[in-house]
């Protein structure tokens, strides 16, 4: 492995390692972008962290076993979200939806302090921003998930949806507004 920088090798050196059987490599795939994909699992599967651990783990036996097919037209991380929004999509239309529960959302929210009164009000966001992310539509929770939570551009999320850019732009239009009407009381 090559190009090494402060953080490790390079993504594409990894992926090049890896591709000729380095397990070490894929191994460092997985603790660099394994704790976002799982998040956005979890997110998109309702909370599930059995679910969720199913979805992360059938995506990276699938990138392990199509690395020879990744072109590096996108990001790997673009890429791996890719591949845990399809096996999250494959789970959910042989299930009924199911809320969200996301302890994860807590880093949206600095906890109070020793202050019962703000917990109470940090505790009621949640729940009310939890109750508003169950009611988006899929694609809108999920490109409002990798957008707000996961930080990826836009471009980065057409690729991981498989959407037009303009299409990524129109359920984070539609899902902010929604969630803006439902947490209004909070502003």
């Amino acid at each position: 492995m090559t190009s090494t920088s402060a953080d490790g090798p390079s993504d594409a050196a990894l992926v090049r390692a890896a591709r000729v059987g380095d397990e070490e490599a894929f191994q460092v795939i997985v603790d660099r972008h394994g704790p976002g994909m799982y998040r956005y699992a979890r997110r998109l599967v309702g909370g599930s962290d059995a679910d969720a651990a199913e979805v992360t783990q059938e995506a990276f036996i699938s990138a392990w076993r199509s690395l020879g097919t990744f072109a590096g037209r996108s990001s790997l991380k673009t890429w791996l979200f890719r591949l845990v929004h399809r096996r999250a999509v494959d789970l959910q239309r042989h299930r009924r939806p199911t809320p969200i529960n996301d302890d994860l959302l807590l880093r949206m929210v600095r906890p109070a302090q020793d202050n019962p009164l703000q917990q109470v009000l940090d505790t009621e966001l949640l729940t009310a921003l939890q109750a508003a992310l169950d009611e988006l539509p899929w694609h809108q929770r999920a490109a409002w998930l990798l957008r707000e939570v996961e930080g990826l551009s836009y471009d980065e999320i057409a690729e991981a949806l498989a959407l037009p850019v303009g299409s990524v732009r129109g359920h984070l239009h539609r899902g902010r507004r929604t969630l803006a009407e439902r947490m209004a009381r909070w502003r």
